[in-house]
């Protein structure tokens, strides 16, 4: 990886990019529109103005969050020293849309129809080269182990139709690459936000199958290595209350997120409320870095940012769409800039 001090001008540039990121009075105003073309009228005022004129109807405006994310990516791109730390942040959307193709794909088979549509151009790879990786069953160029992968997945789904075991594969295979891709830059932070992320994921895989009352046998296998906690730790969660898994895990930086639990009856809110606190979290680990002029890890800060702003954007323009309260929009929203 580049050294440390080069990344000066790199800093100052996500720096002045920092304009571009929506502060709390502009998702105030959004939060206090009456409606959701109220809430668009807010948004036209910002960096997101040039990709919202390109929306066909007012429920288009997942494109342009997307296009506003995408926009910065590439930006980024075009002045980091080590592309890599862009392509790690990246990589989570190529494995998205390898999931939404091969899902396409047994749709297809069984006489449903290809799903196309939700597949992001936010990946390292574009979808074009995808689609024809998968329709040519030439995978000899695809990046991330995906390679080897997709073959046998197919093979596993024509011999067991079990799409979850397919996400399960895919998903470790994302955190493997990520985790090697990271070792590559020789960052320790780096390194670790993504544990942290793998540390994330667990905890919410833990919560879903608690949620469907999966037998504890069987939850490790959707445990990911590599995380910060290791899988037996967090496995020893699962026959204890969950008021208690914070305290169990006071000894990690992922307290602050458990402190969300309690034994509730609302169980998909829980879910939704330690999400935002596990996006929270994994901000934290290199939150640290936005006072530094030359830290790497200062770019993985602003792109998660970034992405935490597309996600808020997105859950007030469809809580608007829907009728949502203020309030309940509110405690949605995850880090906001001041």
């Amino acid at each position: 990886m580049a050294q440390a001090e080069s990344y000066g001008y790199t800093v100052a540039r996500l720096r002045a990019m920092e304009n571009r990121l929506l502060d709390s009075g502009a998702f105030q105003r959004m939060l206090d529109a009456e409606d959701l073309q109220g809430a668009l009228k807010v948004l036209n005022e910002t960096c997101y103005s040039s990709w919202l004129v390109e929306m066909k109807n007012e429920g288009a405006f997942d494109g342009a969050i997307e296009a506003e994310l995408n926009y910065v990516y590439r930006e980024t791109e075009q002045f980091v020293p080590d592309k890599a730390l862009v392509a790690l942040c990246k990589m989570p959307y190529d494995f998205h849309n390898i999931k939404v193709l091969l899902k396409s794909s047994f749709l297809q088979k069984s006489g449903g129809s290809r799903r196309w549509d939700l597949l992001t151009r936010l990946g390292n790879v574009t979808p074009e080269f995808l689609i024809e990786s998968l329709e040519s069953e030439d995978y000899r160029l695809l990046p991330f182990g995906l390679r080897s992968a997709v073959p046998q997945l197919l093979a596993q789904w024509e011999q067991f139709h079990d799409i979850l075991e397919i996400e399960r594969q895919l998903d470790d295979l994302l955190f493997s690459e990520m985790l090697k891709l990271a070792a590559k830059l020789e960052r320790k932070g780096i390194v670790e936000w993504v544990r942290g992320r793998i540390d994330a994921e667990n905890v919410r895989n833990l919560l879903r199958l608690r949620r469907m009352q999966v037998e504890n046998s069987r939850i490790a296998g959707f445990l990911h290595d590599g995380g910060i906690i290791s899988v037996e730790r967090l496995l020893s969660l699962t026959g204890e209350p969950l008021e208690s898994w914070g305290r169990l895990l006071a000894y990690t930086d992922l307290t602050g997120a458990l402190s969300q639990l309690q034994e509730i009856s609302d169980f998909d809110r829980l879910i939704v409320d330690v999400e935002k606190a596990l996006d929270d979290y994994v901000l934290r680990i290199v939150e640290q870095t936005r006072f530094s002029s030359t830290s790497p890890e200062y770019v993985l800060y602003y792109l998660w940012l970034k992405e935490m702003e597309a996600k808020n954007v997105r859950i007030i323009l469809v809580g608007k769409a829907n009728g949502a309260s203020r309030d309940v929009l509110r405690g949605l929203l995850r880090h906001v800039s001041g």
